[in-house]
């Protein structure tokens, strides 16, 4: 769809008082909307420049808006003694051309594990991307290291046009029940998207993902923070200001930490809510590599 501009002058939700974007997106998608701010302008929308709070020259389309997703009671539960996977994957990439095998989940099997192939992140600009995806299947990488060199990428199984980074095309040797149910739910999966300051997700399919990354939480908590981002909502996943305060290389306890990664998995949870405590509890995950 189009833009669509509020008229000049006109009425502004009438007797509520309401900014024209608010009330389309009530009309249209959340009924129990009620701030301007509660509401973020997909990236690919030309006219959202301003800021959802500046009502001159904003596009109100509904469908051009997400709703900002607010960290949960259960979503962020510090722990005296973190798992060792808690703060960065620290899983072996493997080659571009094939799948990684993640052996163990322990801080006792990952003591084994050689550290973390973090070449990748050093990379200098000139390689032209800002990111780099791998998919995981539980313990298993799927398919190739996708390189995104746009400001933005969907990450999708089913999508009707578009391009990005298609997982319903990367074959695998034997899926498991749990992982055919977990794909049959990603549809249209996410929007990932590098904007001013950091980096964005867009949940665009009909079931919830999970976020985590060393940026997510308030500064200074130390603990799993697992962001759920309903359908139509997105979250900063990523913050470049406060990449510096995280943490980095090893802590005591925790095992490898790289700041520069996210990790989203599709439809399942994980963390002290959850029956998962791991992220390679979960039947299909994502991996964002972030490009220093």
């Amino acid at each position: 769809a189009g833009w669509v501009w509020p008229p000049g002058g006109g009425p502004r939700g009438a007797k509520q008082g309401l900014a024209p974007q608010v009330l389309l997106c009530r009309l249209y998608r959340w009924p129990d909307l009620r701030q301007p701010h509660e509401l973020k302008h997909l990236c690919y929308c030309a006219g959202g420049r301003g800021g959802c709070g500046d009502t001159a020259a904003l596009c109100c389309n509904p469908h051009h808006f997400s709703r900002l997703a607010a960290p949960g009671e259960c979503h962020r539960t510090p722990r005296a003694h973190p798992p060792s996977d808690l703060c960065s994957p620290g899983l072996p990439q493997g080659s571009e051309g094939g799948s990684g095998e993640l052996r163990g989940s322990t801080g006792a099997d990952r003591s084994a594990l050689p550290p973390p192939d973090t070449s990748l992140s050093r990379s200098t600009v000139k390689d032209g991307y800002w990111c780099k995806l791998a998919y995981w299947e539980h313990r298993t990488r799927v398919g190739r290291l996708y390189a995104v060199h746009e400001a933005s990428v969907n990450v999708f199984c089913e999508l009707p046009r578009g391009s990005g980074f298609c997982l319903g095309q990367l074959p695998a040797a034997h899926r498991s029940r749990a992982v055919r149910r977990a794909r049959g739910k990603i549809g249209r999966g996410l929007l990932l998207s590098r904007e001013l300051g950091g980096v964005w997700a867009y949940n665009l399919s009909e079931h919830p993902i999970f976020v985590n990354s060393p940026t997510l939480g308030p500064p200074g908590t130390r603990g799993l923070t697992v962001l759920k981002v309903l359908p139509g909502y997105s979250a900063k996943v990523f913050d470049y200001e406060r990449v510096g305060g995280v943490c980095g290389g090893r802590l005591p306890g925790e095992g490898p930490c790289d700041p520069h990664s996210v990790r989203i998995s599709f439809a399942k949870g994980w963390g002290p809510c959850y029956s998962r405590q791991f992220i390679t509890s979960c039947p299909c995950w994502l991996e964002v590599l972030l490009n220093r």
